[in-house]
């Protein structure tokens, strides 16, 4: 068996240039991220979320972007989950997006809130019919006594709300507003290609070169 200590991959697909690269880092990260889904990069949506808790010990775990415009990065989860009892005690986190087959990486930093209840609503009904059971059914990130619990609640609410279930209060959106991001294009020999977006007072960005 091959040592994973020597496990290599020379990175020659792309490049990123200042010159190359959008002024404006949401601009670029919409043509990396169509890029990706173009691709067919196995979930090119799938995003890591790290979040740190009062005892300081960061978490992460692997979420689904849903959206995103210039206020921010939107997910959807359970609020009583581990991430969401650490959102609310520490607004601050942090996103990375890895696209393997592309050899890029963006990370993303900032603030988080929940996105409003309209938000959270018309994109619960826009789930199909067991995601929105499932809402219901899953008390994400607490201790079960196995499997059985989750079906069981799925047939239980499934009766009760029968095809109209609503949105639990439990349930929702978040949405990061980005005040730092970073661009990662692998490149060869591991000279690869960083670039960092900082934003400034007046709301503008300032990109810099960092060392890989």
């Amino acid at each position: 068996m091959k040592s994973i200590a020597d496990l290599r991959k020379s990175y020659e697909r792309a490049e990123l240039d200042e010159s190359a690269s959008n002024a404006n880092p949401l601009q670029q990260f919409d043509q990396w991220l169509t890029e990706a889904i173009q691709a067919e990069v196995p979930e090119p949506n799938a995003m890591t979320l790290a979040t740190v808790g009062s005892d300081l010990r960061p978490s992460t775990r692997v979420v689904l972007i849903k959206g995103f415009d210039a206020r921010g990065i939107v997910w959807y989860t359970n609020y009583e989950s581990r991430k969401g009892r650490e959102l609310a005690g520490n607004p601050f986190a942090a996103l990375q997006f890895h696209w393997v087959e592309l050899e890029r990486v963006v990370r993303i930093e900032g603030v988080v809130e929940r996105v409003s209840a309209e938000e959270s609503d018309a994109y619960f009904h826009s789930r199909p019919m067991d995601s929105r059971i499932g809402a219901w059914a899953s008390p994400q990130s607490e201790v079960i006594s196995g499997r059985g619990v989750l079906v069981a609640n799925a047939a239980k609410y499934a009766a009760q709300f029968l095809l109209q279930p609503p949105r639990p209060p439990h349930w929702g959106g978040y949405r990061l507003k980005p005040d730092n991001w970073q661009f990662w294009q692998g490149r060869k020999s591991r000279l690869h290609d960083r670039l960092r977006y900082s934003e400034q007072a007046d709301g503008g960005w300032l990109r810099e070169r960092l060392a890989p």
